[in-house]
């Protein structure tokens, strides 16, 4: 798991591409850009719970810091950093 602790300041978006049913959880930083891994089917929202848990540990902050602005069913998503 890559660190992206630089991205924890209150107010700071994160831009995500997600992709579920991987073969296992992981973030990773591809040419610039954040793709979170997770092992979940986006049923019901547990993949983006999972997507919460796993950015919220990359970035270094509480799952109930980062809010899904953005993207709710698609696999391009946008985090604000809560206060």
């Amino acid at each position: 798991m890559c660190d992206l602790a630089h991205l924890a300041d209150p107010g700071t978006e994160i831009s995500v591409r997600v992709t579920p049913k991987a073969s296992r959880n992981r973030v990773v930083v591809e040419e610039g850009q954040v793709r979170v891994y997770v092992t979940t089917v986006p049923e019901g929202g547990k993949a983006n719970a999972a997507v919460v848990k796993l950015l919220a540990k990359a970035v270094g902050v509480p799952k109930s810091r980062l809010e899904l602005i953005r993207g709710q069913t698609s696999r391009d998503k946008v985090f604000r950093v809560l206060e």
